[in-house]
């Protein structure tokens, strides 16, 4: 694995850590230290002389890392490890006759291991570190003239994201400042701040997806995490570090590469501190606690290949200052804290405000507050970490339409194209649009209710097309969605 960092299989730390490795085969390395402690192990084995081993001659058993090679070693065992270094890997019987013979000639109560066998092969790429020397000098993962300016940033996301147009702005600006910031570090010996972001929304309306296009366009590495999984340290359950572990994955275990990237923490609502509560809050407030430190930028130890601690995964150490969090969460019920806060006066009198005034006020989550965040039960310190604020609307009919048919991966031309695999042209008309949209704005999940609507109708559209080669063309109408008739369909001329 050329460019990776070599793991000690005994104490898993990286050699970047542990410094240099002894390479036993291409499965197993030792570190120094670890070399050390097992040789004075059995130095001090009262099992040693049973075993043939001579103390005075351990520290020669590993050639090429103690002075002195396979000197003062036993004679036998000297000259199997020399036949067995210098087998001839074209001539698989004679080196089987020389491990064989090898064996037979070593002291009696020498055992022999394959290490291979033992360690199942290779080590799991996963859990190797990309290397970095202290003084190397890399070239910076995001250049300033690559950087798409905001109005650029937006128009490419109007290209695969309907509505949302402050959201949009929000985001696209937010990512643009930051980047700058990670491009040139310092502004005339200023430093400037990591500006997170708090992205509001019911579900289904887009949050992630926003992201997911944020990074695809910007080409960083994006973890998504979700926040119901984490719990305090020493819980059952993911600890906060497995966040930033999912990002370094998500960069090829490449460090330089993973502290620009961009972290995704959905559900980030469920971790508001439970109101009324007794007992210990290990899932909640306690991880917005856990959380403060990730978000502020700091030094993190973080483990490769797993989303947990202990010690059979390796450690490495990434620094969380530019990288960007973006915390999502629909914040249910949010909107009656924000009702109740614009509402105070109401009451009887002139200058009274009806009760009801914001209940059918669409852009009611744009009017959100810290304040307002805050009494929902996340606490000011974390809420402070994440200064900008980005609502998203709820979607209507005439958004659901637009999701369905103009983005560029939209959910009909994802079946148009399926169906032109088999040289059907597949059309919906208006009605059948309208209708769709009408159904998912009942089923209130947003946009992933469109896919589920329409999976429904057309299982027997696509379990019947390919039995008739003559079919040209399918058209879908509002009665076939509602269950009043059927598609109409065209044989070919």
């Amino acid at each position: 694995m050329n460019g990776y960092e070599d793991v000690c299989s005994i104490c898993h730390r990286t050699e970047s850590v542990a410094g240099k490795m002894l390479k036993m085969s291409d499965a197993m390395c030792i570190c120094m230290d670890c070399l050390q402690k097992s040789t004075d192990m059995l130095n001090e084995s009262p099992y040693r002389e049973m075993l043939g081993m001579d103390p005075s001659s351990l520290a020669g058993m590993f050639p090429g890392m103690v002075p002195g090679g396979t000197e003062g070693m036993n004679p036998s065992i000297a000259d199997a490890d020399r036949q067995l270094n210098n087998k001839d890997s074209n001539e698989p019987d004679q080196k089987e006759e020389k491990k064989e013979e090898s064996k037979q000639n070593a002291p009696r109560g020498t055992f022999f291991l394959n290490l291979n066998d033992l360690m199942g092969g290779n080590i799991n790429p996963r859990t190797k570190i990309k290397k970095r020397s202290p003084g190397e000098k890399r070239e910076p993962i995001i250049k300033l003239k690559d950087i798409p300016a905001p109005h650029k940033l937006k128009a490419k996301l109007d290209e695969y994201v309907i509505g949302q147009e402050e959201a949009k702005k929000i985001l696209s600006v937010a990512v643009y400042n930051h980047y700058k910031r990670v491009a040139t570090d310092t502004m005339d010996e200023i430093e400037i701040e990591k500006s997170n972001i708090l992205m509001l929304g019911p579900t289904g309306c887009g949050k992630t997806y926003l992201v997911k296009t944020l990074a695809r366009l910007l080409d960083v590495p994006l973890a998504i995490a979700d926040a119901t999984a984490l719990t305090e340290a020493g819980y059952i359950g993911d600890d906060i570090e497995s966040v930033v572990s999912k990002l370094l994955a998500a960069a090829d275990n490449d460090v330089d590469k993973a502290e620009c990237g961009i972290i995704f923490v959905d559900e980030i609502d469920k971790l508001a501190k439970k109101p009324n509560s007794n007992h210990r809050d290990v899932s909640g407030e306690s991880v917005q606690q856990g959380m403060l430190k990730l978000l502020e930028g700091a030094e993190i130890e973080v483990p490769v290949g797993a989303t947990s601690k202990n010690a059979m995964v390796p450690m490495t150490t990434v620094n969380t200052r530019n990288i960007l969090f973006i915390c999502g969460g629909a914040f249910p019920d949010l909107e009656e804290i924000i009702k109740s806060r614009l509402s105070k006066q109401a009451g009887i009198g002139f200058n009274s405000e009806l009760k009801d005034k914001y209940d059918k006020d669409k852009t009611l989550l744009h009017k959100v507050t810290t304040e307002d965040i805050k009494k929902y039960g996340m606490i000011p310190e974390f809420v402070g970490r994440l200064p900008i604020i980005c609502p998203l609307d709820s979607l209507d009919e005439d958004a659901f339409v637009q999701i369905l048919k103009e983005p560029k991966n939209a959910i009909l031309k994802q079946y148009q194209k399926l169906l032109e695999l088999d040289e059907v042209k597949l059309v919906f008309d208006d009605s059948a649009l309208r209708a769709i949209a009408k159904k998912a704005k009942e089923k209130d999940t947003g946009a992933r209710a469109l896919r589920a609507i329409i999976e429904e109708f057309m299982l027997d559209i696509m379990y019947e097309i390919p039995k008739d080669e003559n079919i040209g063309t399918v058209t879908i109408t509002g009665d076939y969605i509602e269950g009043k008739g059927g598609p109409v369909v065209e044989i070919r001329s």
